[in-house]
């Protein structure tokens, strides 16, 4: 809301006591008051945006008059309190006096009667004493009764004028004016502060010697006007406004800078042909959130079937941005000549091939055409769009006539003709043809000399609804089909270079009207609004000496408008129906409907699970097949992968059901009866394990119940489920946890086996066991769970032996001698004496018994040496520190196959992980380089340095402090494959070189390695590889450093690279035939770019031949062959001798000048002065792109 509209009260406020937040008319606005001197009253305030989207209250203009009208001359004073808005169309008038009498003994709340104005009743409310203010308070409100109710979604836009007067004296009298969109919620509105009390009764009312209010008497009149809303949006709050309702279209949703992406896929989704096209790409097997044709079809699919705004996360996620990239306006033009590109690449060998260039490109012809003779050099190239120039232009004819403007080419300036030698010409652009659909760029955004900065340009440009293209046309073009425009979209920006906002007008049929789309909210716009409120210029009707608008996003005053269009899309009117076609629900891909109506039921399944979350209980069960396919501690991982056969199955249950009806639903999952389950609830025990402690013998309590008696508030519900394997006389043989006194209990054991051959670790079962009994009486337990025949004595280790372990005898056992260990917890694995009694070993119901085959000394070698663990105790302290991690192939162009994941030790070296990645990719792991990930970017960070002292778990997580890294992550690495070892590559250094392939327009960075002791011979080899460079050129290149943008010294091949400063840059480049073919009388000389101030070096500099004699005009072509500058780029260019001493100035050089008399000294520079474009761009992002 605006700050006019502000301090305005709603009947909800109206209602009770105002608090001190009620808006305070005469402390925000000034008291916009008439009185019986005419005169505004009123403190200054922000003048807001010409159309404003919610009530606005407006102070009258003083007239000049020769007499003021009187209160009750009605007619008069309408004419000057409520004068007529411009571009509203008045719908219906009134004009209602209340008569007020005994105004001392009104009550708080006072209504007067009922009028009539535009079809409905109003009528005023006053608070005679104030609404909780010493002002009087007054409003006027819309009058329907409850019998009487306003139509569905009704409401009236009014202009209103309250005026309070004496009416023995209507000479006297106070009036506000206000606008305002009545509807059924907000039903009155007016002044808190009308005017104050004490004044009112007091004597002198502006020195008349006569009070506001007389013998308790005073009368308001209301003036009222309606006004037809030709939008539907006039003066709307758009709380609770709904695009598709009232327009039948959706917006999209700003991610954070992102209205200039908005505006242009409005567009571009409104040109329907266009849709149409997108649509008919094939993306069915390509729903991944990097493919940016697929997230371009479903943001348009959604546009087209969703009933609120939709989100373009799918979109910017698909062309590769990142967080900061969704922060940073772009320009649209680059934007969408780069989507262009991408659509044309997607739609190659379907049938949308060509769509785009039919729909959207043109030909123009660049030509010079000499004037005596028979001779013209032309090229015809395609555009997708047209730059045009606003500054210095008033309008698109006048964009369009600069564009076509023709050059003369004569006098010094000829052209030399071949054949014809040197001719008068005359050089320009014409156009061939224009496309369908034609897309103007307005250069709003233009570099100022003077400011030495990127400025808007807010001129006044106008464009037509019709714009006729015929005359921009070569007179071969074939003009058979009227080249007639239809208006079709304005972009508009608002705002400057710094701080603005993008939105869009659109008309999206024929015959239709515009819209204006505002990122989430779309609504419907006057063709004013569209056309002239977007030409710029200076703001209309300004008060003289008035300091302005406020931009509402600088928050600057200006006399321009800050809105303006920067983009304009015309459509050919004879190809408008072609162009905006409908696009029905038969014509979009069938994927996307069904890929979009399976998330949306996901979505409504989670909100209705949300809505009924308290009536159900989470129940995680686990499964002896679970627990027999899990590898690690406990019973299960809590948190694995949900399709792993080892995770838990999860259960949502009624908590009023019962523990019966949940395990038939758990035994109808494991397709056995309900009698061969038991359910067990599992504890949190001190040691951080999760184990079973007692079964759930109560089947008829409810899961509510058995929650609160067996597991504390807010903790997870988990069970283990027995299996019994068969029934006895119907019944199952469920052991007796709690036996008779003086009978010893039984205890619960888990049993899990460490295959060293397999190196596995897994649950085999569990086994019943007297607390009475021996360790060693668990053999027989093992030996039918796992097969083994007890064919001869086997062996069981105790911990007697010198080793800490040592075999005794066991009858009747399986055949391998075994070592038993118990599972306490993650970090405490414990071998158990096979003498003592389980009461004695403290084992309980849930302990787990790790059991491993003895090895020979023989086999425990050959187990080690391939890296295998021999001893459970090592296997599990590997389980502990085992993390999964994720390598990526450091050169982006690598195929996504080469990325995997290997479960490492924590504890392991830079050696042993590199074994395990050279074992996965068959490659000497001698030969691997490694390099962390950033979290924030994803990309690599610095190469690990290969130390045998740093583990795995440091190089992933180094210490800060007492604090881990946050922007690395923890569990993914890069790699690379070294053409050398890491020992050799610790010899060497990286080389940063700039290598220049066109003069100096164009430097790629390549690195190279290079001996740390060497020279710059060394480099040439490799940068050869690199290159692809012949053994010729090869032979020609040069090195040269640079500091401070300026050649600090010219490397021969024996120059050592040790020799080289960190802080500078080194380029190569093949040497330039100018140099290659200079004689003995030519010299060279340094040069480089300047802005302005020698101070201000940048760009790359080079090394030039200066030849005596030689005018600089002729120079010059050599320097333009030379840089690579050519064209309108090299002619910016002014050159000038520097001299290197302090304070040196430029002299310039003129065409007649001879370069080498006036750079005489050895030390002397050749300087190119022009503007610096990196540095305009300095504070911008990086380049925008789409993946």
């Amino acid at each position: 809301m605006d700050p006019v509209s502000r301090d305005l009260d709603s009947e909800t406020r109206d209602s009770r006591p105002q608090k001190d937040s009620t808006a305070d008319l005469q402390t925000q606005l000034g008291d916009m008051q008439i009185t019986r001197g005419g005169d505004v009253l009123m403190d200054d305030y922000d003048v807001g945006d010409e159309k404003s989207d919610v009530a606005e209250i407006t102070p009258d203009s003083s007239t000049d008059e020769p007499q003021d009208p009187l209160a009750h001359d009605f007619e008069g004073m309408k004419a000057r309190i409520l004068p007529l808005l411009p571009d509203l169309e008045p719908e219906s008038e009134s004009i209602y006096t209340w008569d007020i009498e005994n105004y001392r003994s009104l009550t708080r709340r006072e209504r007067s009667p009922k009028f009539e104005c535009g079809g409905h009743p109003w009528r005023i409310l006053l608070f005679p004493f104030g609404n909780n203010v010493d002002y009087a308070s007054l409003y006027l409100e819309q009058a329907h009764e409850e019998t009487d109710k306003p139509p569905d979604n009704w409401y009236a836009c009014a202009q209103f004028t309250l005026c309070m007067w004496n009416k023995n004296e209507p000479t006297i009298y106070m009036c506000h004016t206000a606008n305002h969109r009545f509807t059924a919620e907000e039903s009155d509105w007016g002044f808190t502060r009308f005017t104050e009390l004490r004044k009112m009764f007091a004597q002198q009312w502006e020195g008349t010697g006569r009070a506001m209010v007389e013998n308790e008497a005073v009368s308001v009149t209301a003036y009222i006007r309606i006004y037809k809303d030709p939008t539907g949006v006039l003066w709307h709050n758009f709380i609770n406004y709904n695009s598709k309702k009232e327009t039948g279209m959706v917006g999209l949703r700003n991610q954070g800078a992102t209205c200039y992406l908005n505006s242009l896929l409005q567009s571009l989704y409104f040109t329907n042909a266009f849709r149409k096209a997108i649509y008919q790409i094939p993306t069915e097997n390509d729903t991944e959130r990097k493919n940016s044709a697929w997230a371009l079809q479903r943001l348009f699919y959604l546009l087209q079937t969703s009933e609120e705004a939709v989100s373009t996360q799918e979109l910017t996620a698909s062309f590769g941005w990142e967080t900061r990239h969704i922060f940073e306006q772009q320009d649209v033009q680059e934007l969408s000549r780069i989507l262009m590109e991408r659509m044309e690449e997607r739609m190659k060998g379907t049938e949308a091939e060509n769509a785009l260039a039919k729909m959207l490109v043109g030909k123009m012809k660049t030509y010079i055409s000499c004037i005596n003779v028979d001779y013209e050099s032309s090229r015809i190239e395609d555009f997708w769009d047209i730059q045009l120039n606003v500054s210095g232009n008033k309008s698109l004819d006048d964009s369009f006539k600069d564009y076509v403007q023709v050059e003369t080419m004569d006098g010094e300036n000829k052209y030399f003709a071949e054949g014809y030698g040197l001719q008068d010409a005359r050089k320009g652009v014409i156009f061939e043809s224009f496309p369908q659909v034609l897309h103007l760029q307005l250069k709003r955004f233009e570099y100022d000399i003077n400011r030495d900065a990127m400025m808007k340009v807010n001129d006044r440009y106008e464009f037509p609804e019709v714009f006729d293209a015929t005359p921009y046309l070569s007179d071969g073009a074939d003009k058979s089909e009227p080249y007639l425009y239809q208006l079709h979209g304005v972009l508009v920006h608002s705002g400057d270079l710094t701080a603005g906002h993008y939105y869009a007008f659109l008309k999206p049929t024929v015959a239709g009207h515009f819209y204006r789309f505002d990122d989430d909210k779309v609504t419907r716009a006057t063709l004013k609004e569209a056309l002239e409120e977007n030409f710029g210029g200076d703001y209309a009707n300004m008060v003289n000496g008035h300091a302005g608008v406020r931009n509402p996003y600088t928050r600057t005053l200006s006399t321009k408008r800050s809105m303006s269009a920067y983009m304009l899309v015309y459509i050919r009117k004879s190809r408008e129906r072609d162009i905006l076609l409908d696009v029905t629900e038969q014509e979009t891909p069938t994927h996307l409907a069904k890929q979009l109506n399976e998330e949306r039921a996901a979505l409504e399944k989670k909100r209705k699970d949300r809505e009924e979350q308290h009536l159900y209980l989470p129940i995680s069960v686990v499964t002896e097949d679970a627990f027999k396919a899990f590898q690690g501690f406990d019973l299960t991982n809590w948190e694995s992968d949900p399709n792993a056969p080892s995770t838990p199955q999860m259960y949502r249950v009624l908590r009023a059901s019962t523990v019966g009806d949940f395990t038939q639903t758990v035994a109808e999952a494991l397709r056995l009866p309900a009698e061969q389950i038991r359910l067990w609830v599992m504890v949190n025990r001190q040691n951080k394990t999760i184990r079973p402690d007692q079964p759930l013998s109560d089947l008829d309590i409810t899961i509510s119940q058995a929650y609160s008696i067996h597991c504390t508030r807010d903790k997870p519900f988990r069970l283990w489920v027995e299996t019994a394997g068969s029934l006895a006389d119907s019944k199952p043989p469920w052991p007796n946890v709690n036996p008779a006194p003086g009978v010893s209990p039984l205890v619960l054991i888990f049993l899990k086996y460490f295959d060293v051959e397999d190196q596995t670790l897994k649950g085999v079962g569990h086994v019943y066991m007297k607390k009475s009994s021996k360790v060693a009486e668990v053999i027989p337990a093992i030996q039918q769970l796992m097969g083994w025949s007890p064919s001869k004595e086997s062996t069981l280790l105790s911990s007697t032996s010198s080793s800490g372990i040592s075999p005794i005898s066991h009858p009747a056992t399986s055949t391998p001698s075994i070592h038993l260990f118990e599972e306490i917890k993650q970090s405490m694995i414990e071998p158990m004496k096979p003498k003592f009694t389980l009461q004695q070993a403290e084992i309980q119901d849930g302990d787990i018994i790790c059991f491993q085959r003895a090895l020979s000394e023989k086999e425990s070698s050959a187990i080690a040496s391939t890296g295998g663990y021999t001893d459970a105790r090592e296997f599990y302290d590997y389980l502990l520190n085992r993390i999964v991690i994720r390598f990526f192939p450091k050169m982006a162009n690598e195929q996504e196959e080469s990325t995997f994941s290997l479960a490492l030790s924590r504890k392991m070296s830079y050696d042993q992980y590199s074994a395990k990645v050279g074992e996965h990719l068959k490659v000497d792991p001698t030969h691997l380089r490694f390099s962390t990930v950033l979290s924030s970017t994803g990309k690599a960070k610095q190469p690990v340095r290969r130390s045998q002292g740093l583990t795995l778990a440091q190089t992933l997580m180094p210490a800060l402090g007492s604090y881990a890294n946050p922007n690395q992550r923890p569990d993914a690495l890069f790699y690379e494959i070294l053409e050398m070892s890491i020992s050799e590559l610790e010899t060497k250094r990286t080389v940063r070189i700039h290598w220049l392939p066109e003069g100096v327009v164009k430097e790629e960075p390549v690195d190279i390695l290079a001996p740390k002791n060497g020279i710059v011979e060394d480099l040439i080899s490799p940068l050869q590889r690199k290159l692809n460079l012949s053994g010729e050129a090869a032979g020609k290149l040069r090195f040269y450093e640079s500091h401070g943008y300026k050649i600090s010294k010219h490397l021969s091949t024996n120059s050592i690279l040790a020799s080289i400063s960190d802080y500078s840059t080194l380029f190569a480049e093949l040497m330039p035939e100018d140099e290659d073919r200079a004689d003995d009388n030519d010299r060279a000389i340094d040069a480089f770019h300047f802005d302005k101030e020698i101070s201000k070096p940048h760009g790359v500099p080079f090394k030039f031949v200066v030849k005596p004699g030689e005018l600089f005009k002729d120079t010059k072509e050599r320097l333009s062959k030379r840089t690579g500058i050519k064209g309108k780029q090299f002619e910016k260019l002014r050159f000038a001798v520097i001299q290197r001493a302090p304070y040196s100035r430029p002299t310039y050089l003129n065409d007649d000048d001879d370069l080498s008399t006036l750079a005489t000294h050895l030390d002397d520079q050749l300087g190119l002065d022009h503007v610096n474009r990196s540095r305009l761009f300095a504070g911008k992002g990086d380049s925008i792109f789409i993946r």
